[in-house]
């Protein structure tokens, strides 16, 4: 029983001195996408729409995945509300256009549409600073190609200061 004890003690000293250790060696800064950058590049791929008179959904993700920013423009049809989003987790989850998938089922890649998670039509790009993967946007309501337009107007503004 002494032992026991002994060990137990050990255990429990042990313990309560890893816990006294520096947490900051174990959290992680990294880069995501803010609100206000999200806006921002949410009004650049309006603005692209608008140009031609288009009226779409774009979505902003972050680097997690969660939605940061939605705007559904006036006019544009409901179930553009899930896809833009899909689109967009498509491009940041395998950190590439949602085109390179809908490029390569129109090559006769058809086992790509049984990847988890892809949404194969152009729209979702995903948002890269200074190498690291910060979200992605996806833009759905118009054809793919002009969605895929009205997003590349969005990552435009990632450029700008």
């Amino acid at each position: 029983m002494k032992l026991f004890l002994t060990r137990s003690l050990l255990l429990v000293t042990t313990l309560a001195a890893l816990g006294a250790l520096p947490l900051r060696a174990q959290i992680l800064s990294k880069p995501t996408v803010s609100l206000e950058l999200a806006k921002k590049i949410a009004a650049q791929a309006h603005a692209e729409a608008a140009k031609s008179k288009l009226t779409v959904v774009i979505a902003i993700i972050d680097d997690g995945g969660s939605l940061v920013y939605l705007e559904r423009m006036d006019g544009t049809q409901l179930g553009s509300i899930v896809v833009a989003q899909e689109k967009a987790t498509t491009a940041l989850k395998f950190k590439r256009s949602s085109k390179v998938f809908e490029d390569m089922v129109a090559g006769g890649r058809n086992a790509v549409l049984s990847l988890p998670g892809v949404v194969a039509i152009e729209g979702g790009l995903p948002l890269v600073v200074d190498g690291a993967f910060i979200g992605a946007i996806g833009i759905s309501g118009a054809k793919s190609a002009e969605d895929g337009v009205i997003a590349q107007a969005g990552l435009a503004a990632l450029a700008k200061p």
